[in-house]
Formats: structure tokens, sequence, C-alpha cells
């Protein structure tokens, strides 16, 4: 049921069920593995409904809709179209597979769909943490940030691993600002959403470790019912395809990227609004008659505020199924579905931050900028031009989400370093 998975989640999947049957305990023969992965290198991607698991007894839906494929039924992405998986095919010169006793349950019974929902949406939220501290380390300059929050004894005397590294990367980042200040150089002490930065995405890290531990133990289980062992004399009806584990992975995430765009958007208010700081009201280019970026804190609010919606767990919910058999459900893959709306909805958020930090810092003099975050900052004019005047700013979040989808930050840093 409805719109099919990314071809990426899709690809992962069929690779992640290949590699769950290579395990030896799924009773099924190397000529489906084979043609799985046959799937992955001619590039041929199911259409795969992201709609209709329960995350127990397997993803027995999705999973479904890619065991057709292997027979030469439903739908598949191939060469840029939507097809027949028979006509992708025929194209390829891959014969259909005809299934035997016990292929079609190892087929569908499993995690796969959350799994690998679940590892794309990982990957993104961890190239987005680490985003997040550039772009609020660009938004302390713009605020004239205290630095001295971010010194090494007040996070070793905490103790925790990744708020002490979340501190260093910020200290890296501003270490020669000449926008930067110290406590009682103008004011005392900062506001949250500044001087717990390394508190709080320290705490996102530390959600992430944990999700990605779980995921990496999920991708190389044997998930599906029954598991055949000891060459085929022992057949063990078991529990394998239950996907707690993730569900409570993926509720952790979501929580986790949520807040991250939670500190954003506060962040973004004390760059726009005139009564916290001493910029031009909204960052506007002339006070009164132009917006400025108004409007783009209101889009992040909304996106923040659904992201509160789409952060309720879903693992503690359970509906009963199969003749009340499955009495329990994990409701895993809706959790990495939402996880992963949550990202998208973060990593625009993040985007509305960078656009108003950039201008920011441009007030208070590019030249004072720390030597990392200015030649961020000069890659993000690259993408997003200075405010002089109100235009359509959707086409700029757009743009600088994107941005933030593609680009290796650390491999932008090092480019830049050897042009200049």
């Amino acid at each position: 049921m409805g719109e099919p998975f990314p071809e990426v989640v899709a690809k992962a999947m069929v690779l992640l069920r290949a590699n769950a049957l290579l395990k030896g305990f799924s009773g099924i023969r190397p000529l489906v593995i084979e043609r799985l992965l046959d799937l992955v290198n001619k590039d041929i991607i199911p259409v795969i409904p992201q709609q209709g698991s329960l995350g127990a007894s397997g993803d027995l839906a999705p999973l479904s809709h890619l065991a057709l494929v292997l027979i030469g039924e439903g739908e598949v992405f191939y060469k840029g179209n939507r097809v027949s998986s028979l006509e992708a095919f025929q194209k390829e010169g891959i014969f259909p597979v005809t299934l035997q006793a016990k292929e079609g349950l190892a087929l569908i019974n499993g995690t796969q769909a959350m799994t690998a929902m679940g590892v794309v949406g990982y990957l993104e939220a961890e190239q987005l943490a680490y985003q997040s501290e550039l772009i609020s380390s660009m938004t302390i300059e713009g605020l004239n940030g205290i630095i001295d929050a971010f010194a090494e004894e007040v996070h070793n005397a905490r103790g925790y691993k990744q708020q002490i590294d979340t501190a260093a990367r910020i200290r890296g980042y501003l270490s020669d600002s000449l926008l930067t200040t110290m406590q009682g150089e103008l004011r005392v002490q900062d506001a949250y959403s500044l001087r717990c930065i390394p508190q709080v995405h320290g705490a996102t890290w530390q959600a992430l470790d944990y999700v990605k531990e779980k995921l990496e133990i999920e991708m190389n289980a044997a998930t599906d019912n029954p598991l055949i062992f000891d060459d085929g004399e022992k057949v063990i009806s078991g529990g394998n395809f239950h996907g707690q584990p993730i569900a409570y992975a993926m509720d952790f995430m979501k929580i986790a990227v949520a807040e991250m765009a939670n500190i954003s958007e506060r962040r973004i208010e004390r760059l726009i609004n005139p009564q916290l700081n001493d910029l031009p009201p909204f960052l506007s280019p002339e006070q009164g008659l132009q917006s400025g970026a108004m409007i783009m804190q209101y889009v992040a609010a909304s996106l923040v505020s659904e992201n509160k919606t789409l952060a309720h767990p879903a693992s503690v919910d359970s509906i009963p199924s199969s003749a009340n058999q499955e009495d329990h459900v994990s409701m895993g893959t809706i959790a990495s579905r939402h996880a992963h709306q949550i990202i998208q909805n973060t990593r625009r958020v993040l985007a509305i931050e960078m656009i108003c930090a950039m201008q920011a810092v441009e007030y208070r003099g590019v030249k004072k900028m720390a030597s990392q975050t200015k030649r961020f900052y000069d890659m993000g004019r690259l993408i997003v031009p200075s405010i002089k005047k109100d235009r359509i700013f959707s086409k700029d979040i757009e743009n600088a989400a994107e941005y933030l989808k593609t680009v290796d930050l650390t491999k932008v840093l090092q480019q830049l370093d050897n042009i200049k």
C-alpha cells in the first residue's frame, strides 16, 4: 500500500535479505540467493510499498513484493522506468525462479524492510549530526557566543564521551574565530540552545551509537522462521522475525533527531529575533520593508512541531493478527518510516539555520570568522546567495537541504584547504 520505498531502501532490502539467507539457517537453494544478487548487480530494483507491515512475522507484506519479482511477477524500477519484473528479466537474460519447499516463506519472513529503512535513515542522521555541529558553530559566531562553555574541563567533568567529542569538534571549528567572546565580555552566559550544544547534540550521538549497534546486529542476523539446524535434521519454530529490537532503536532515533531539529529552531529564533540579539530584525536588509528570514523561522517551527507528532513511539502499539496467533507485534517498520521523515524535516530545519547563520556572520564581519567556518560559509554562498531583498526563500531552503544531503563536509573542507 501507499508510495513505494525509496529505491536506495529497496535495493538495501534485497541485499540484506540475501545476507540473512547466506547465514545458512533458512532452508533455501543458492540459486535463489544468486537471483537476489542479480537484482542488485543489474540494478533491477523491486517496487515495494512502504505501508502494510506490522513488524512481526517479519515484514511480510513488503518482502512479499520483493519475492514477487523473483518469480517474474510484480514491478521493478529499471533504467529509470517502472516496468514489470518479467520485462526487466527478459532484457537482462535472467530467468524467474520456481520456488521450492520453504523458499517462499524464507523470502518473506524477516525484518529487512524496517532494517533497510533504518540503515539508510541512520546514515543520513549521522551525516546531519556532524553537519549540525558546524552549522551551530557558525551560529555561535553570528551571535558572538561565549566559547568558555565548550572548555574541555567542563565536559570531562561530566564524563560522557559523545558530549566531550562534540565540544572538542566545536572548539576546533572555532579555534581561530574573532567573533566568539569570553564570559563577562558581553554577557555572563548564553542561552541553553548555544551553551548546551555539546550536552544536547552529545545525547543525540549517544542515541545514534545505540541505533548503529542494533542495526549492525540485525543486518547480519537470521530472522526468518522456522530455522534449520544440524544439516536439516532439526527444524525449530521460533520468533527471530519479531522486530522489537529495531522498533525500539527506530523510536529512539526519532526522538534523538527530532531534538536536534528542536534546538536548531531555537537557535534560528535567536538569530532573527531583535529582542534576543543586536542584529537587524529578522536579519532583514531593509527593516520594516523587507521580511528577511521571518517566514523561514515559521517553516522551521512547523517542521519541528510535525516531528514531535512523528516522534511518538510506534513500538508502544500492537494489534493482534492471524486469528490472534500473532498477538503482539512491533510496528518497527512504521517506526523506521517515521524516523526517515523526521530526518528529512530536520535537514530542512538545519538548512534554515545555515541560511540564517550565514546572514548573521555577514553583519558581524566575514573576515573575522574562524578559518573552518569561513570555508563552510564560502561554499554555502555558492548554494544560497546573500539576502539583499525578499525572494522565494523556499527555493533556498530546498537548495541548502539538497546540498546538506549530498555533501561530505570533511571532503569539502579538505578541498577548500587545497584550493587556498
